[in-house]
This record gives structure tokens, sequence and C-alpha cells, in this order.
């Protein structure tokens, strides 16, 4: 039996992908399906905490392509499928995305418009702690409107001391 996927519902295909990604260890962070003339391009947004690589990511590709053929879930149409991982741009909206950037700074904008740059020290299930000018600041996630990692140059990688950051602070807002 043939199981298809209307191109403008992805709810039904990421019940599909998401045990396939968990397999590699991996959290399905996002599909959608574009439709491009009379083809689709299928692109999936996949990460885990310590990062993704590009052998994981071909390794996921593969499975999923398998899957997806195996099952006929696209359809007979025509699709390109594009694996990738989320990215620094990608807002901060589910713990796991605080918890993976940790150490990293963030710009925050709280539901009542304050807006904020700081450190993320600490992610837990409800509410990160920011180290905002040197004082420990505790955000609920449900206090969050927007959240974003900053880009930081001239920071060493690797390096998570907040003395090495940039003496004159220079970002880069996304």
């Amino acid at each position: 039996m043939s199981r298809k996927t209307d191109h403008t519902d992805t709810s039904g295909l990421e019940s599909f992908l998401q045990p396939i990604v968990a397999q590699f260890g991996c959290d399905l962070e996002e599909s959608s399906i574009i439709p491009v003339g009379k083809q689709r391009i299928l692109r999936v947004l996949v990460d885990r905490d310590g990062g993704i690589n590009l052998d994981d990511v071909a390794e996921v590709t593969r499975a999923l392509s398998k899957a997806l053929d195996d099952k006929d879930i696209m359809g007979q149409s025509r699709y390109t499928l594009e694996v990738s991982s989320p990215g620094v741009d990608r807002p901060l909206t589910l713990p796991r995305h605080w918890r993976r950037n940790i150490t990293r700074l963030v710009a925050v904008t709280l539901a009542n418009g304050q807006k904020l740059t700081g450190r993320i020290k600490t992610a837990s299930d409800e509410a990160a702690e920011l180290d905002v000018k040197g004082k420990l600041r505790t955000i609920a996630y449900g206090d969050v409107e927007k959240a974003k990692v900053q880009i930081e140059f001239n920071r060493p990688a690797g390096n998570d001391d907040d003395e090495d950051a940039p003496a004159d602070g220079t970002v880069e807002e996304n």
C-alpha cells in the first residue's frame, strides 16, 4: 500500500521522517516541501547534541532517501531531497536549542519588549541562565519572544572563557 503526502501538509511526512532521523541520534528540527515547477524540494533539517557533521548528514540522507523511495511517500512526481543542519541563524525556540548553544552569545527579545544580550551559562527544560554584562540572569523560555545566537568575530574557536571574548565586543547581529 502506498502512502502519499500532500505537498502542503508536512505533519504526516514528519511523523514518517522522525523515527528514521532518531536512529542516528538526531532530532528532526524541521521539514518542508517546496514546489519548484513540476518538481519539489524536500528540505530536512537535523541536529543533535554535540553537533552534526557532513558524514552524519550523508548517513541520514541515505536512510531518508531509501525509506522515502521504498514507501513511495513522495508519490510519482520528481523531488530533490536536501538534508542539512539548522545553521547558526536558527532561532532558539526549544530547550534543546538553548542547551546546544551553551557558552554562545545570544540576543534575546522578551515578551515585554525588553532586549538583552548575554552568554548562555546553563539551560534547563524551563529556563536558561545568561551572563548579561557580568550579572547572571535567569530567562524563562515562556518569557522569550525571540532569541538568536550572535556571530562573534575574533573569538578563538573552541575557547569558551568569557575573558577571551573580543575586548571591543564586536558582534554581528542576525
